[in-house]
């Protein structure tokens, strides 16, 4: 199963962007053993709308078109919060399902369209705090590798 990441806007340069690099390669590299192929991280311009509402259904909009045929993951703060082995069952779940690809879709600061998030299999939340792009980024990506280690019975993961 393929698996990419959606973000709305782009990320700096820096120490954010580094560390985030670090999990998604390590993530390409283990992943494919156990079914999980990395399709990288695409970014999506902020929408320049008026309002809110419409930053939103726009950015939604770019979300969903590229969702098509993926199952659709959205990081939210007011999503469900999982522990990494539930993060990990749930991924595989839908490869073993068959599922060809999964997408993680990263909102713009305005949150996700109230549309798109019917569409998706899981709204996701890593905690309830307010956290920057940029790091959700780096989480997500730590998360991802994570999960492949679980998934393949490597000691990284540690209860």
């Amino acid at each position: 199963m393929r698996i990419g990441v959606h973000a709305v806007g782009r990320m700096k340069a820096g120490p954010e962007r580094d560390l985030a690099a670090r999990y998604f390669d390590r993530f390409a590299k283990a992943g494919p053993a156990i079914g999980l192929e990395w399709a990288g991280v695409a970014e999506i311009a902020e929408s320049r709308a008026q309002t809110a509402a419409l930053r939103k259904q726009e950015e939604g909009r770019a979300l969903g078109a590229a969702s098509q045929g993926s199952a659709l993951i959205l990081l939210d703060e007011t999503g469900k919060s999982i522990g990494s082995e539930a993060f990990a069952a749930r991924i595989g779940e839908l490869r073993d399902g068959g599922a060809r690809s999964l997408l993680f879709a990263i909102g713009g600061a305005d949150g996700h369209d109230p549309d798109l998030r019917k569409t998706a299999s899981l709204v996701l939340s890593f905690g309830a705090m307010t956290w920057p792009h940029q790091i959700v980024r780096v989480m997500l990506a730590e998360q991802l590798y994570r999960a492949a280690t679980i998934l393949s019975g490597h000691p990284y993961h540690r209860a």
